[in-house]
């Protein structure tokens, strides 16, 4: 994308994966699941024209930045805590910026302004409304109270498990399934038969997604991160 830097900074013992545009206030863009930094290019390219510098990591487990191999490093602490110190280094003297998220990023951004409300301007989230944490039963437990074992968040638990079914389906198809998913219902994920459908069922992309786009992505899963980094976000919702 045209103008945009990129570069990998160390924090917490990663290195992380940011791209950013423009100069004034700071806009930090949390990504959600599967997507990556790359997901708010035209937000970037937007709101850097308007006087604000827009930064866009790749969160840990995504794209470019480092994935850690146990499942324990991922937890809102873990994550918020890499935000926190991202801040720190790329802006030591801005003490409050604007935080925007989406999906899982919608989620780390109200844990940040939970954990660190000193550092949040104002928030605006997509997705995800804020969930108070339930002391009386886990988050899992609850969804599958609900949805049933085939809901995509229990289907997430085991380790392995879904990693396998999403390589046999191929990390294109994934992507395409979770990005143009437009059914109004959770996301079920029944074994055999992912998002309602056969693995080789042709999907068709709106508008606003191109398949360079989607490449853009694939590449980033196929041959980097793969998918067991975001998806152990889910693993750690207890």
């Amino acid at each position: 994308m045209e103008g945009v830097e990129h570069r990998v900074i160390k924090v917490n013992g990663i290195n992380m994966h940011v791209a950013e545009k423009g100069e004034g206030p700071l806009i930090l863009f949390i990504h959600g699941f599967p997507e990556l930094w790359y997901s708010w290019r035209h937000q970037i390219a937007s709101l850097s024209s308007k006087g604000y510098r827009a930064v866009a990591p790749d969160l840990r487990g995504y794209g470019d930045t480092d994935v850690p191999d146990l499942v324990t490093s991922y937890t809102c602490f873990h994550i918020v805590g890499d935000l926190v110190q991202l801040l720190n280094i790329i802006a030591p003297n801005e003490h409050k910026v604007l935080v925007v998220g989406h999906d899982w990023g919608a989620a780390i951004a109200w844990y940040l302004c939970l954990f660190r409300p000193d550092k949040v301007k104002a928030v605006f989230n997509l997705s995800v409304p804020f969930i108070p944490h339930n002391p009386q039963m886990s988050p899992i437990d609850g969804w599958r109270a609900i949805y049933g074992n085939d809901y995509y968040m229990c289907r997430f638990q085991e380790p392995g498990e879904i990693e396998a079914e999403f390589a046999e389906m191929g990390t294109e198809t994934v992507v395409k399934a979770f990005l143009t998913y437009r059914v109004p219902g959770p996301i079920m994920l029944p074994k055999g038969k992912p998002f309602g459908h056969s693995a080789d069922t042709p999907i068709a992309l709106p508008s606003w997604l191109s398949e360079e786009e989607v490449h853009y992505y694939v590449s980033k899963f196929d041959n980097k991160s793969g998918f067991t980094g975001g998806i152990n976000y889910y693993r750690n919702l207890h």
